[in-house]
């Protein structure tokens, strides 16, 4: 797969994050790992990122993420497209980037480097240096310290023919509209803020349609009916859906800074899927948080 037929794969359908698994004592747990894609490979995801937010990319250690992203690219081959997150440093992104193409990731999902403020230049050279070490398709995540203008975008766009899609984690609609305006077609715009159904519909009116969906991890089901729903204009649907579950899990995500990736491997946990703990310096929902999570996923039904 070349990076434009990537970014053709990424224009349309529902993606996401599978969780990481890891055991009861922290550690990588590639069986398990395993049985989650293949649970979640079938309902129709149009493409899965490795190792990405919601994959606690964060936590890994360097010598983990080989056998994740293997674990990935060999049990959904022929099946969804993998996607790598990569991150961090520009050199050890790199190192990254490499690795996940070497294993036979379709694409890159690059995360925003760590810690340290930069201009908007040194940013834009930290894009541009991780795309150009790898030839397999790159989409960059507006997020946090990674703040690119629509001027820089375009001009990484102009250099780097392997950069074929935008995430927005940032939720600045002028920003948002500006990007869409100026480069069109060239890239491929992914709506990426968390629980991003929230936002779904008003991201689909400004030229956004896709979005990846952190609840895909514990309720495939009904996060393709929420998806199926915006692409046809159900505001029925969407508008009880939203009311019966999203809202409520929000006042629970919303309680504590990190359970946007906890309140995940809680409801993985729920739904039969356990992925294990959240590694430090996450916490886990509380029990009575655990509670009403567990009854909201009940209300959804089978999955």
């Amino acid at each position: 797969m070349n990076p434009q037929e990537l970014k053709s794969v990424l224009s349309s359908g529902l993606l996401s994050f599978p969780l990481t698994d890891f055991d009861a004592q922290g550690d990588f747990d590639r069986a398990s790992y395993a049985r989650r894609l293949e649970w979640l490979a079938p309902y129709g995801a149009t493409a899965l990122f490795a190792a990405g937010g919601t994959g606690e990319f964060f936590s890994l250690a360097p010598r983990e993420y080989p056998d994740i992203i293997k674990t990935a690219v060999d049990t959904c081959a022929g099946q969804v497209p993998i996607l790598a997150g990569v991150g961090g440093p520009t050199r050890l992104a790199i190192e990254y980037a490499q690795e996940a193409e070497r294993l036979g990731a379709k694409g890159l999902l690059l995360l925003p480097h760590y810690l340290t403020e930069a201009s908007q230049e040194g940013v834009a050279a930290h894009v541009e240096q991780v795309c150009k070490s790898v030839k397999i398709g790159v989409v960059v995540y507006n997020r946090n310290v990674c703040r690119l203008t629509p001027d820089l975008l375009e001009r990484l766009a102009e250099r780097c023919p392997n950069l074929i899609g935008y995430k927005d984690g940032l939720g600045d609609i002028e920003l948002m509209v500006s990007i869409r305006r100026r480069l069109g077609d060239r890239l491929s715009y992914l709506g990426g803020l968390p629980t991003a159904e929230v936002y779904a519909a008003a991201y689909k009116a400004l030229g956004v349609p896709v979005y990846s969906s952190a609840v895909f991890n514990f309720i495939p089901k009904t996060a393709m009916d929420f998806y199926h729903a915006i692409a046809r204009d159900d505001h029925e649907t969407v508008g009880q859906l939203i009311d019966d579950f999203f809202l409520p899990y929000l006042d629970i995500r919303n309680r504590c800074k990190g359970y946007a990736v906890s309140i995940v491997k809680a409801g993985a946990k729920i739904a039969g899927h356990d992925a294990g703990p959240v590694r430090a310096p996450l916490t886990d929902l509380k029990p009575d948080e655990y509670e009403r999570l567990a009854a909201l996923i009940e209300k959804q039904g089978a999955q």
